[in-house]
This record gives C-alpha cells, sequence and structure tokens, in this order.
C-alpha cells in the first residue's frame, strides 16, 4: 500500500462516523444506536480474514451458528487452491487481497472480524479492527510476541470491544469440568503438570544444520506477497513459507507449543490462577535450530505459590520419541473426536495422544485437549471423591456461538483477551527458551527477562517493516 493509500485509509477511518455514506449494509449497533453491540436477535455483520485452511473451517463454523452476515472475506491469495472453497460458495460476498483496502471500503457495514490468518499476522488486523470499534475472534495462539499480547490485551480494554480467542475446548466439557471442580475443591494443591504433544511435526526431519533461510521463490501471481509479510521482515517468497509451513519457523510461527499449549493447558493457566512464570527451563532441546524449531522439546514452566496454592510446575514434551513418564494405572491415551483436521485432513493417532497429567496432593487426574473432559486415577482416595462428584453444568453454547452472542450481548466470552493473552504470553516465554536453548528468568511484575538481554529483547521481537508501524500506535 502506497503512502497516498495510507492517508486515505486515515483520512477515513477519521472521517468514518460522520455519516452512513453509500454503504447500504448497515451494522447492528448503527442501525440499534448500541455502540458495541447488536440487538437481540438481529444478526451480526462479520468480516473473514484468513478464508483457506483453518481459516476456511472457522468461516464454516461460524456460518453454521446461523447467528450472522458474511459481509466482506479477505485472504493474500485468492487464487490458491485452498481458498477456492469459500470463494465458490459465497460468490457474491465482497472480496480483498488486503485487510487496510476492506476496512477502507467496508468500515461501516462490519461489526466484527474472525481473523483466521498466520500467527504472525494477527496483530496488525485485530489492533486495527479493534481500533475501529469492532469484535474480534482471533485464532490461537493470540500473537507471536509477548508484547504484542500485551498491546492487544489493552486494546481491548481501551475500545471495549468483545474479543475471543479461538481455543474452541474452552467452551466445552472440559471446560466446565475444571471450572466446576477447582470450585468443589476436587482439584486443588496441583504441584505438577505434565503437557504433552508427541505427534510429528511439519518441520521434524529438516536439517538442523541450517544456517540460511532457503533461497526465495517466483511469487504465485494471485498471492499478495507483501500483504501477507505484514509486519514482520521482509522476506523472499518460499514455498515453505506458506499453507501452514509458516508454523515452522521463529520468524513467523510458534511451533507446536503455540500450535497445542492453548488446547492443553487452557483450563489449568486459568481456574489455577497461574499468571506467568517466573522460570522457563529448556529441559532438553533435540536439533536445535537459530531458524526453525526444535525436533524435541522438554520445557519446565516454573509458578510461584498464588492465593493459598502451592508453587506449581509445567512440564511441556513435544517431538515423537520424547514420551513423559505415565503414572502407575494411567490406562489408555484417548484422542478427542471433535479436533479440526490438520492440513493432511486426518489426526494422527499415536501411542500417547495429545493431553496433560495433572498431580496434585492426593488425586492424579487425566486429560485429553481441546474440550476433553478429566478423568481421576485410580487410588483410595480416587474412590471417595468419585462416590459424591458434583454435578457439571453443561455448556450452553460452542465457541463461535458463545462469540456471536457476546456480540450481542447475550454472553460473555470464555476466552476474552483479558484471559487469553497471559496464557499465549507464558507460549511467547516458552518459544524464546527454544530459539536461544536457555533457562530464562522473569520478573512476573515487571515482565521482563531478568538474566539474558537477547531473551529480553525477543518479547519485543525485531522492529516492524517500513510503513506497519502504525498499528503499534493504534
Amino acid at each position: 500500500m502506497n503512502n497516498k493509500s495510507q492517508h486515505n485509509r486515515r483520512s477515513f477511518i477519521k472521517k468514518a462516523s460522520l455519516g452512513l455514506g453509500a454503504i447500504t449494509i448497515l451494522p447492528g449497533h448503527m442501525v440499534f444506536g448500541r455502540p458495541g453491540r447488536t440487538m437481540p436477535g438481529d444478526k451480526v455483520n462479520v468480516a473473514f480474514c484468513g478464508i483457506g485452511n483453518r481459516g476456511g473451517q472457522i468461516l464454516r463454523s461460524f456460518m453454521d451458528t446461523g447467528m450472522l452476515n458474511n459481509v466482506a472475506m479477505c485472504d493474500t491469495d485468492m487464487g490458491a487452491e485452498h481458498t477456492q472453497r469459500t470463494l465458490e460458495k459465497y460468490p457474491d460476498v465482497p472480496r480483498f487481497q488486503d485487510f487496510r483496502v476492506m476496512f477502507d471500503k467496508m468500515h461501516k457495514s462490519i461489526d466484527a472480524v474472525v481473523v483466521g490468518t498466520p500467527d504472525f499476522s494477527h496483530f496488525p488486523i485485530t489492533m486495527l479492527a479493534m481500533s475501529l470499534g469492532k469484535h474480534v475472534y482471533v485464532e490461537k495462539p493470540l500473537s507471536r510476541t509477548f508484547w504484542e499480547s500485551e498491546i492487544m490485551m489493552n486494546a481491548a480494554a481501551k475500545y471495549k470491544v468483545v474479543t475471543q480467542m479461538g481455543n474452541q475446548g474452552h467452551s466445552e466439557a472440559n471446560y466446565f469440568q475444571f471450572k466446576t471442580w477447582v470450585e468443589k475443591g476436587i482439584i486443588k494443591d496441583v504441584t505438577k503438570v505434565v503437557a504433552h504433544m508427541n505427534s510429528s511435526r511439519r518441520w521434524h526431519g529438516w536439517d538442523t544444520g541450517m544456517t540460511s533461510f532457503p533461497k526465495g521463490q517466483p511469487v504465485p501471481s494471485t498471492l499478495n506477497w507483501d500483504t501477507w509479510l505484514g509486519t514482520s521482515q521482509y522476506h523472499d517468497y518460499q514455498k515453505d513459507f506458506v499453507d501452514g509451513q509458516w508454523r515452522c519457523w521463529y520468524d513467523f510461527g510458534m511451533g507446536a507449543l503455540g500450535d497445542w499449549g492453548a488446547h492443553i493447558i487452557d483450563t489449568v493457566h486459568e481456574f489455577l490462577d497461574l499468571g506467568l512464570p517466573y522460570e522457563v527451563d529448556p529441559v532438553r532441546i533435540v536439533g536445535h535450530n537459530p531458524l526453525f524449531y526444535p525436533q524435541a522439546t522438554t520445557l519446565d514452566f516454573k509458578f510461584p505459590e498464588r492465593k493459598g496454592m502451592p508453587p506449581l510446575i509445567i512440564s511441556w514434551y513435544d517431538g515423537i520419541d520424547n514420551l513423559p513418564e505415565l503414572p502407575e494405572n494411567y490406562g489408555q491415551s484417548e484422542l478427542a473426536d471433535n479436533i479440526p483436521a490438520a492440513g493432511t485432513g486426518k489426526i494422527e493417532k499415536r501411542k500417547l495422544n495429545p493431553g496433560k497429567i495433572i498431580y496434585s496432593k492426593n488425586l492424579t487426574f487425566k486429560g485429553g485437549s481441546h474440550g476433553s473432559t478429566l478423568s481421576i486415577l485410580p487410588s483410595k482416595k480416587a474412590d471417595e471423591v468419585l462416590a459424591d462428584l458434583p454435578e457439571v453444568p453443561k455448556s450452553p453454547s460452542n465457541h463461535f456461538e458463545n462469540f456471536v452472542l457476546a456480540c450481542k450481548g447475550e454472553e460473555k466470552t470464555r476466552s476474552p483477551f483479558e484471559v487469553s493473552a497471559p496464557l499465549s504470553q507464558v507460549f511467547v516465554l516458552g518459544t524464546i527458551a527454544q530459539h536461544l536453548n536457555t533457562k530464562i528468568k522473569f520478573d512476573r511484575v515487571t515482565k521482563q527477562i531478568t538474566n539474558n538481554n537477547l531473551a529480553n529483547d525477543l518479547l519485543v521481537g525485531a522492529p516492524p517493516r517500513k510503513g506497519w508501524e502504525e498499528f503499534y500506535k493504534l
């Protein structure tokens, strides 16, 4: 986008509230005069950023709610195979390759924005949307850097918009079970949590001696590469940067931890009031490389005493052969049946499927990922607890319905930025430990890494690419 276009967009935004202009699809809060909310019963006008791969899955899940209008679609590659299914289904919906242009033209027609793009590109889209008063649903993890999540959390409070991170299990059975079991004293005195995700990843088997990024290739004619790069530093186009491959690289993605952590430790983090760790220890790093994620990782996240709860360690395991030790009577590892299919179209079943083991003073719990409920491993104490379990409420809405209903003022989101930003920041601290293969000591008050200057710089990350600075000032 050239300087003239940027000036025009800023002028447009400043003038946006002065009149309704020529746009005829009016958002509910303009029609009914309720800032930030639509009227109950009215459909919410939603713009989708990212409409292929996972973005396309999210779009379809939202449309299945029957509670919204698809008023705009944006994707940097409108001619790619993975976007065609969505484009063919909604041929009359306005489409854009640059979210800035979309907001220029459609600003008045949008109530909410759904962001299903690569990790590193969540920030600018979300910040622009919130600054315009739009509610936002953002796929996990919230952002690629610690301070981007911090800025997004503060902006959500500033602009008073509805927010939701897309860890959909946070609206399913595990959320309500975990919450109830903590409130009723069944889950208490937890000292250790083992979180594991040991399926193969896209970068497994890559040459760990790689010292430079792969050589650039011609940019596909259908792809807007400059907008795809967004705030990130410039890289020549490479097929191993797009279509899910972005997750492999420190510059673009958050690896296995950012991908699966929000589906495994989300309830542990929220309901045990963990906040941020004071130390992250890379216990084991296999195949360390400065450009892409390790072949296997064990990380210990250490949390202090909190509100009468004892210190707690979360041990994270990824990598095919990097399996944690299992407790006695563990039994079979179950795979959640509602996990969205990966780019391969299927979920890989392994000896140990993604999940968690929770160790407390008297009980040991076993759980899977996403919305999978916990079970209590057999013991004499477990028999006593199982004989008198409290009733767990059922979810009144799935994660997508929950967001739309919150936009309408009928519910509160379960994974708002005030909850999901600190969770995402935990993952960022873990990826910095992976990136540098070093222990991190973190000051929870000042939010600074105190033992390594380079690691502390990575909390902010590289400066935004020239021309993309404004999103950090909104």
